[in-house]
């Protein structure tokens, strides 16, 4: 049997008294892209902070590629929808995300990688949105982490920057990188998903390999969902 990447068992999540995530338990063994849908509300990026360890559950328990989650820290790395940058220059961010040992030509080479190339000394925050968006996934990749998680990073990005992300996060789990990914785009979800998890208001109504999601999802949610319908 495969070593699962995701191991959540009974995760509950209550913020001021409000039950936001409810009962979540699934294991995955799917190397690859796992998906993380449904409509909005439903609690995709909280679940997501919660592996990050950046959201504290109520209750239940993480465990992440076959390792308590508090182990798995320095390897994991996050890209949020909107990109966190410093102050400073495109070089400047990365070189300040570097760990110990990474060369200059690896920092090149991912710069070329995002487009980047000739845009070093730039300031990060005068690029454009998808600039930005590259430029933070660039910085996440530097770290050389095991887990990748992704909060809707190309969400209202322009076409190029997005195949641009896309070929990025397929090389890297062609290298063997674990990517969770929250995405409302089902077109994406296709290219890159090999699992799916859906979301409904806080519960996990599926969780099934990405073929078997896309022709035949077995909740009325997720049904409804990839009608085109609105989810309530």
């Amino acid at each position: 049997m495969s070593t699962p990447f995701i191991e959540v068992n009974h995760l509950n999540l209550n913020i001021n008294g409000h039950q936001l995530l409810q009962d979540i338990s699934l294991v995955s063994d799917t190397p690859g892209v796992t998906m993380v849908m449904g409509p909005n509300g439903a609690g995709k990026s909280l679940f997501l902070r919660c592996l990050h360890g950046l959201l504290a559950p109520t209750s239940g328990s993480i465990r992440l590629l076959n390792q308590e989650l508090e182990a798995t820290r320095s390897s994991q790395s996050m890209v949020f929808q909107k990109p966190v940058l410093l102050r400073r220059n495109v070089i400047k961010n990365l070189e300040f995300a570097a760990p110990t040992g990474i060369s200059n030509s690896f920092i090149q080479q991912l710069l070329e990688k995002v487009h980047l190339s000739g845009k070093e000394l730039q300031p990060a925050r005068l690029l454009s949105g998808g600039e930005q968006q590259r430029l933070a996934l660039a910085r996440s990749l530097l770290t050389r982490p095991r887990l990748l998680l992704l909060d809707e990073p190309t969400a209202s990005l322009d076409p190029a920057s997005v195949l641009i992300i896309e070929r990025l996060i397929s090389q890297a789990t062609a290298d063997g990188v674990k990517c969770i990914f929250i995405s409302h785009d089902l077109g994406q979800a296709r290219r890159l998903g090999a699992d799916v998890i859906f979301l409904h208001q806080g519960r996990l109504t599926e969780h099934t390999d990405a073929d078997t999601f896309f022709t035949a999802p077995q909740s009325r949610e997720a049904k409804a969902y990839l009608n085109g319908e609105l989810v309530l």
